[in-house]
């Protein structure tokens, strides 16, 4: 099992489905796109926001009863692809001893926004499903392009308007 972080939550660009996408938090960093439906994908979206609703969602409620039962979410394990769909398991600690239990990846994501529980993928999943995305780019220093801008303005400061030639782009002489 490889541990992830939610990388975003997306819309498809050519279906419009929500996606939620998942990263490993160590290289290789394969990300993991998982559909989900439309309501799930607002609750894990309010609940990355920090949002609260006005009225619970059944996450907030399912959250609220493990709370009040003194059970604890330990993690959430995307476990396998079975005919093209996603497989999640649960691992709760309840006063009485831990337990396992089947559910979406998307059901599961939701409830472990909101009570902090770390998401894992077997390492089978990544391989079938999972992405290396390419290299980013490096982000610039402002420092950098200070001196680069102030090198280039040196450069201009330097330069006779001559050297550019006297022809317009009409041909006519500039004066």
């Amino acid at each position: 099992m490889r541990q992830v972080e939610i990388a975003g939550l997306a819309l498809e660009a050519s279906s419009g489905s929500p996606v939620v996408v998942l990263r490993e938090t160590e290289a290789p960093h394969r990300v993991l796109p998982i559909f989900v439906g439309g309501s799930e994908a607002t609750a894990i979206g309010l609940a990355l926001a920090g949002e609260t609703p006005s009225r619970p969602l059944t996450y907030d409620l399912m959250a609220t009863l493990m709370q009040s039962l003194d059970a604890h979410l330990d993690r959430v394990e995307v476990t396998e692809v079975r005919d093209g769909a996603f497989l999640a398991e649960v691992e709760v600690t309840v006063p009485s001893g831990g337990r396992r239990l089947d559910t979406r990846p998307s059901d599961a994501i939701a409830l472990a926004v909101r009570l902090n529980a770390p998401l894992f993928v077997s390492d089978a999943v990544l391989d079938e499903a999972g992405a290396v995305l390419p290299d980013q780019p490096t982000p610039v220093d402002p420092a950098a392009i200070d001196e680069q801008v102030a090198a280039f303005r040196s450069e201009l400061d330097t330069l006779d308007p001559a050297d550019f030639g006297t022809d317009d782009d009409d041909g006519a002489a500039i004066n």
